[in-house]
């Protein structure tokens, strides 16, 4: 039982990557994707990926420093867009 699970998690985290990479998606927007937690999301492609499949970690890993490297600016834009639908009420 404990054996079908731990497949589970790791053909979850695998596709949890692919998606990353092709989508070039963060981690909020997978986990709303899949319906799981940003956590889970996070756990599977940095701490259960790295062990399953190192190569597809890398990959995974690149697009989240891109992720991390572009929020502000993302947050930025979000704000900008909030403070502009206000003016317009």
């Amino acid at each position: 039982m404990v054996k079908a699970l731990i497949g589970n998690v790791e053909r979850r985290s695998v596709e949890l990557a692919h998606y990353i990479i092709e989508t070039k998606s963060t981690v909020r927007a997978t986990a709303a994707v899949f319906g799981i937690s940003k956590s889970t999301v996070h756990n599977d492609v940095t701490k259960r990926l790295e062990i399953a499949n190192p190569m597809l970690y890398k990959q995974v890993k690149a697009v989240l420093e891109e992720n991390k490297a572009e929020r502000h600016i993302r947050g930025g834009l979000a704000t900008k867009e909030k403070y502009n639908k206000l003016k317009k009420c």
